[in-house]
């Protein structure tokens, strides 16, 4: 097989990656498009490695070796990931990322007047907020 199909293939893969990771809010989708790019890297260094030993006549295969780096590498990433991910989803409610990236920012844009209202001057929302 020519190194043309599989780089094509994995040019094509890498792409729709990143295009789930400019594009998708949900925080899973945006790890499965990594990992969908992460795969992408894998076939592009396996194709390399199939063709530099048919030319150099070597019998070493570091692309395949790297390869399995990478998909130990992956494996972490995504149980790392996912931890997390369950974790903010358990206590925000939600997995979006820009409605996360909205309630950070909101809390920052605050200023240091905030931490000076009382409970009483406080609103229903402000009051289970601290609460939690």
């Amino acid at each position: 097989m020519h190194l043309a199909y599989p780089a094509v293939l994995s040019v094509l893969l890498f792409c729709t990656g990143l295009y789930g990771v400019l594009a998708r809010r949900n925080a899973i989708l945006v790890l499965m498009s990594v990992e969908l790019m992460l795969n992408a890297v894998n076939l592009n260094l396996v194709a390399f490695d199939v063709w530099l030993s048919k030319t150099a006549e070597e019998t070493l295969h570091s692309g395949q070796a790297l390869t399995l780096f990478t998909i130990a590498i992956a494996a972490a990433e995504i149980g790392i990931g996912l931890a997390i991910v369950l974790a903010v989803h358990r206590n925000r409610g939600t997995s979006d990322i820009d409605k996360l990236r909205d309630t950070a920012e909101r809390h920052d844009t605050d200023g240091p007047d905030s931490a000076a209202l009382t409970a009483e001057q406080a609103g229903p929302a402000e009051k289970a907020e601290a609460t939690a």
